[in-house]
C-alpha cells in the first residue's frame, strides 16, 4: 500500500486517479483547492483543502506520503509551473524519504514528426494554448531540478474523456501514441490506471512520457 497526496482530487483527471487508488487498496489523501469540492470527494479518500502552489501546505501533506500527484486544472493562473517550482523547492528538504512527483501534463507539451512542440502549430486550439504553455513551463522546472524524482504523463492531444476502463495503455515518449487507424486518445478512466501503475511500478524516472491506448 502506497501513500498517495492528490492535488486537484476532484477534477475529472484526478477523480478517476483518485478512485483508481483506492480501488487498489492505497491510502490517499484528496487535496482541493476549493472546500466545497473537496465535500464531492470520495468517502474513503482523505479530503483535506489545500494549494499546491502553497510551500507550507505541501510541505505538511508530503512529509509522509510516498507520491504526490498533481492533477490541477480548470484555473486561469498558471498553476502548472507553479506546482512545479513548490514541488522541487519544498520536497528535497523532506530527504531521502522526499515522495516522487506523478505530474498530469498536457498533450500540448508533445511533438509532431518535425519536432515541433504541438502547442506551437498553428493548427493547436487558441483556448487550450495558454494552459499548454503554462504545462511546457512545468515541464522545464522539473528538467532543470536537482534532488527530485519525478515523471509527467501527458494524455493524448485530443480525444481524452469519460470512457470505458479497458485496463490496458501504451506508452510512448516525445509523440503521441497512435493507434492501428491513426488515431488517439484514450479514456479518463485507462489514463488513471496508466498514473497508479507508474506510482506502484516506477519506470520512468525524471522523463515525460505520453500514453494513449
Amino acid at each position: 500500500m502506497a501513500r498517495i497526496v492528490i492535488f486537484g482530487a476532484a477534477g475529472q483527471i484526478g477523480r478517476r486517479i483518485t478512485d483508481e487508488a483506492i480501488r487498489r487498496g492505497h491510502e490517499v489523501t484528496a487535496v482541493e483547492v476549493d472546500a466545497a469540492r473537496v465535500k464531492k470527494l470520495p468517502r474513503k479518500a482523505n479530503g483535506v483543502e489545500g494549494d499546491v502552489t502553497s510551500r507550507d501546505v505541501v510541505q505538511r501533506l508530503a512529509q509522509d506520503a510516498d507520491a504526490v500527484v498533481v492533477a490541477v486544472g480548470g484555473v486561469d493562473r498558471p498553476v502548472h509551473a507553479n506546482a512545479a517550482r513548490t514541488l522541487v523547492d519544498v520536497l528535497p528538504r523532506i530527504g531521502e524519504q522526499a515522495p516522487a512527483i506523478v505530474h498530469v501534463s498536457s498533450g500540448g507539451t508533445l511533438e509532431d514528426e518535425n519536432g515541433q512542440r504541438l502547442v506551437d502549430g498553428s493548427d493547436f486550439p487558441a483556448a487550450e494554448r495558454k494552459d499548454a504553455l503554462d504545462q511546457a513551463d512545468a515541464l522545464d522546472v522539473y528538467r532543470g531540478a536537482r534532488n527530485v524524482r519525478w515523471v509527467a504523463i501527458a494524455p493524448p492531444p485530443r480525444n481524452v474523456g469519460q470512457g470505458q476502463r479497458r485496463g490496458a495503455y501504451r506508452t510512448g515518449t516525445d509523440r503521441p501514441v497512435v493507434d492501428a487507424q491513426g488515431q488517439v486518445g484514450i479514456s479518463h478512466e485507462d489514463f488513471a490506471i496508466a498514473v497508479v501503475d507508474e506510482i506502484e511500478r516506477p519506470r520512468n524516472r525524471n522523463r515525460r512520457i505520453t500514453v494513449g491506448n
